[in-house]
């Protein structure tokens, strides 16, 4: 086997078995430090010497055994625990004899021990990039454009908060599920949205973190099989995923929805997602649960996918369904989006009415300014400027930012204006 084809070998194992890993080792040995360093030393290990002795046939069990082996010799090397401890922590393994079955629960704990409610939102989202993506600490600040020290401190901390506040390392129990979930979801997407429309800096999309976001959107699909919002956010977030290619210009400038060229959506993408809309519709119809807020963010983009063009999207479908939505979350951001719906239903007269009301609460968010301006401009009124500067000012995102000054620009050259 060339190196080449070596390497990629290493890269699907890192994908694949990372989070196995990482979560069986911690759950023997209830260190996620031993876990993670043991992971990485085994990968390493791989990576010098698969190209040299050749891929194993069993590269994942290859791998848990080294990992097993390394977290042994971590143990004696750092010699941070008594010799009772050691001896008790290196001859006592509950691994299953087969690696089926108890894994999708060891990683079901890592899941709900990096989202556990006592840690702060930004180290949970540090911690599950980390232990179970499996990105290096470099990457992760890359991600979130803060210095790799501080990173390094953040995810630190919470595994010393996990530490001291005795957070058990375990199954979690149906309460705990029920309890934790929506935290769980709400980190996902939290990192799916920073790849999607990064907050700041030069690249305007993130895909390491969006892919990551989605990969995390899998497996707990894996191991919530019949969650309702699990499924609802995975469907969101491959539709909105499928938008990726036609969302930036060749020149670096967003493309809106309106705008994008369907072509270039991944139908593959858009296919996967509409099953498991049209799976959580059947549910709730056999008598299940209602549909949560991802399952209703996912049917208002199967909406916007299955039409062939802007002018043919059912506008008046996707107002009922944030109707729904604002029952379940009347916040600013979702009534927001609502009186976007609304313009395009009622005009944008009515929709700018809406859009106003909510002018207390959200005027530092350039979303807000963005789709004002745009209702002033189809309207003709001259404040739609004065919009587009608030907007422009309050985003860091290359892409959007460079949108939104040609559309304020085009307003002052009365030949590029587009007819409302």
């Amino acid at each position: 086997m060339s190196a080449g084809s070596t390497e990629q070998v290493i890269i699907r194992a890192h994908r694949q078995e990372w989070a196995r890993l990482v979560a069986g080792l911690a759950r023997r040995f209830g260190d996620l430090d031993i876990a993670e360093e043991a992971t990485a030393e085994a990968f390493a290990a791989a990576a010098q010497r698969w190209p040299r002795e050749g891929v194993p046939p069993n590269p994942g069990g290859w791998l848990a055994t080294t990992a097993s082996r390394k977290a042994i010799d971590w143990l004696r090397r750092e010699a941070q625990r008594d010799a009772k401890h050691q001896a008790a922590l290196i001859v006592y393994d509950d691994s299953a004899p087969e690696p089926t079955g108890p894994v999708e629960d060891d990683r079901l704990r890592l899941v709900f021990t990096c989202c556990h409610p006592a840690l702060a939102m930004d180290a949970r989202v540090a911690l599950t990039l980390r232990l179970l993506g499996g990105l290096t600490v470099a990457e992760i600040a890359r991600a979130f454009l803060v210095r790799e020290t501080t990173m390094a401190q953040r995810i630190t901390r919470a595994k010393t908060k996990i530490r001291a506040a005795g957070i058990p390392y375990r199954v979690p129990s149906a309460g705990d599920i029920r309890e934790r979930l929506a935290g769980v979801l709400a980190v996902v997407y939290l990192i799916f949205n920073e790849g999607y429309l990064a907050g700041e800096g030069d690249d305007p999309v993130r895909a390491d973190l969006t892919d990551e976001a989605i990969r995390l959107g899998r497996l707990l699909r894996d191991l919530l099989p019949g969650d309702g919002e699990v499924a609802g956010l995975l469907a969101l977030m491959l539709f909105t995923d499928a938008r990726r290619r036609a969302r930036v210009s060749d020149g670096g400038e967003l493309v809106t929805l309106a705008d994008q060229d369907r072509g270039l959506w991944d139908r593959h993408l858009i296919a996967e997602g509409a099953a498991l809309v049209r799976e959580r519709i059947a549910a709730v119809a056999a008598g299940g649960p209602s549909a949560g807020r991802y399952q209703l963010l996912a049917a208002i983009n199967a909406v916007h996918t299955e039409a062939r063009s802007a002018r043919e999207t059912r506008w008046p479908a996707i107002v009922a369904l944030y109707d729904r939505m604002v029952r379940l979350d009347p916040s600013p951001i979702v009534r927001l989006n609502r009186a976007v719906a609304v313009a395009e239903v009622d005009g944008p007269a009515a929709g700018l009415a809406e859009i106003d009301r909510l002018a207390g609460v959200l005027d530092g968010y350039h979303a807000f300014h963005a789709a004002r301006a745009d209702l002033l401009r189809r309207l003709g009124d001259g404040a739609a400027a004065a919009a587009y500067d608030r907007a422009v000012a309050r985003t860091d995102n290359a892409a959007e930012r460079a949108y939104l000054i040609r559309r304020r620009d085009q307003l002052r050259r009365p030949e590029d204006r587009e007819a409302p």
